[in-house]
C-alpha cells in the first residue's frame, strides 16, 4: 500500500521539491493549499508535478478545517512547510505571522493527536530561532534568540513540536533548517532578488538593484538537498531535531560577486554603509546601492550551522557548493529573461 504524505506549503519552495521527491519514492502526495486568488502553483508546474500532487484545502488558522483535512487523508506522513516565511514582513504583520507560525504548528498538531496519532510528523524550524547567536556554529544544542516576529512565532513550534512528543509520545521532529535556495525561491528573497535582478541587468532590462545589508552572513545550501534530509527524518526509528546546514558562511556582497560574475560582469565596491555601491569594473557604471529601506529593525548578523549530527544519524550531507548554488539559480533566471524577451 503506497504510503500517504500531507505536505502543508505547497505552493512554496520546499513544498514543490519535497513532493517531486515522494512522489518518486511512490507515495500519494496530498497538497494542502489556502483559498487564495494566486492558484497558480507555478512551481509545481515548473517541475512536472502539478498534475500529480492532490490538492485539498486546508488553512492553519482554522482548526475544524484542520481537522477535516487530517480525517479524510489519514496521513501516514505530515511535513509541516506552511509559515509566514518572509522575515521583513514579519515585523509589519508580527500577529498574523504569529497565529500562522506559532499557532498553526499547535493547531496542526492537536489535530493529529485527536485523529491520526500514529502519523510522522516534520516541522519546519528555521536557523532565525538563532537570531542573536549564542555560539559559532549553532548546532542542535545552542541557545535560542530571535530577533524578529518571525523568528520568536517558530520558536514557539519548535518547541511545542517537542512538548507533543515528549507528552504524548507522538514521532514528532523538527529540522532547524539553514538557508537553502534554488531557482524555486521568490524573488521577495534576497537570493531570488539578486538573481533575477543580475539576470535582467545582464540583458539590458533593467539598470541597478538595491538591497539592503552587504555584510550579512548566511549558510546557504541547495533546497532539493535539504527536503531529502526532511525525508530522512521521519525514516528514523526515534524522532528527533536535526540541524541541516552546510557548515560555511557567505555574505550578502560575497553572493553578489559571485552572481555577477556568473553572468560575465566583474564588480568593483566603492563607498561605506548606506553609501556603498557596486561598481562594474568594465564599464563604471553603478549596478547595487543599498538603502535603509531593506533594513530589518533588528538584523541577524552570522548564522552557520554544524550539520555533524546530520551527518552522523542521518547519513546526510550537502552536496552542492556555494558557488555552484549560485550559479544554478542565475542560469535559471537568465533562461526565465531569454523567454520573456521572445516575440
Amino acid at each position: 500500500m503506497r504510503k500517504r504524505a500531507l505536505i502543508t506549503g505547497i505552493r512554496g519552495q520546499d513544498g514543490a521539491y519535497l513532493s517531486k521527491l515522494l512522489l518518486e519514492k511512490g507515495y500519494q502526495v496530498y497538497g494542502a493549499d489556502r483559498r487564495s486568488g494566486d492558484s497558480s502553483f507555478w512551481r509545481l508546474k515548473e517541475l512536472g508535478i502539478d498534475r500529480d500532487v492532490k490538492i485539498r484545502y486546508m488553512d492553519l488558522l482554522e482548526l475544524t478545517n484542520v481537522m477535516r483535512a487530517v480525517e479524510l487523508i489519514m496521513p501516514d506522513e505530515v511535513y509541516n512547510l506552511a509559515a509566514q516565511s518572509f522575515v521583513q514582513a514579519s515585523f509589519e504583520q508580527p500577529l498574523l505571522t504569529s497565529d500562522i507560525d506559532a499557532m498553526g504548528v499547535l493547531r496542526l498538531l492537536e489535530a493529529i493527536r485527536m485523529i491520526n496519532p500514529d502519523a510522522k510528523f516534520y516541522q519546519a524550524s528555521t536557523s532565525e530561532m538563532f537570531g542573536k547567536v549564542q555560539a559559532i556554529p549553532q548546532n542542535e544544542k545552542t541557545l535560542f534568540h530571535p530577533r524578529s516576529p518571525y523568528g520568536v512565532a517558530k520558536v514557539y513550534g519548535h518547541w511545542i513540536t517537542v512538548n507533543y512528543r515528549e507528552s504524548y509520545n507522538m514521532f514528532a521532529c523538527s529540522g532547524i533548517l539553514f538557508n537553502h535556495e534554488s531557482p524555486l525561491r521568490g524573488v521577495e528573497f534576497i537570493t531570488r532578488k539578486l538573481t533575477s535582478g543580475i539576470a535582467r541587468i545582464a540583458k539590458g532590462l533593467q539598470e541597478k538593484i538595491i538591497v539592503g545589508s552587504l555584510d550579512s552572513k548566511r549558510d546557504w545550501g541547495y533546497a532539493p538537498e535539504y527536503v531529502h534530509a526532511m525525508w530522512l527524518m521521519l525514516q528514523q526509528r526515534q524522532p528527533d531535531d536535526y540541524v541541516v546546514a552546510t557548515g560555511e558562511t557567505h555574505s550578502v556582497r560575497e553572493f553578489t560577486e559571485v552572481a555577477f560574475r556568473s553572468t560575465g560582469i566583474r564588480i568593483g565596491w566603492k563607498g561605506k554603509g548606506l553609501r556603498e555601491k557596486g561598481i562594474d569594473k568594465k564599464t563604471g557604471k553603478t549596478l547595487v546601492e543599498v538603502s535603509p529601506e531593506f533594513f530589518r529593525p533588528a538584523e541577524v548578523n552570522i548564522l552557520i550551522g554544524d550539520p555533524a549530527k546530520a551527518k552522523k544519524k542521518l547519513g546526510w550531507r550537502p552536496k552542492t557548493t556555494f558557488s555552484r548554488l549560485v550559479e544554478i539559480m542565475v542560469e535559471a533566471d537568465l533562461q526565465r529573461v531569454r523567454k520573456e524577451c521572445l516575440p
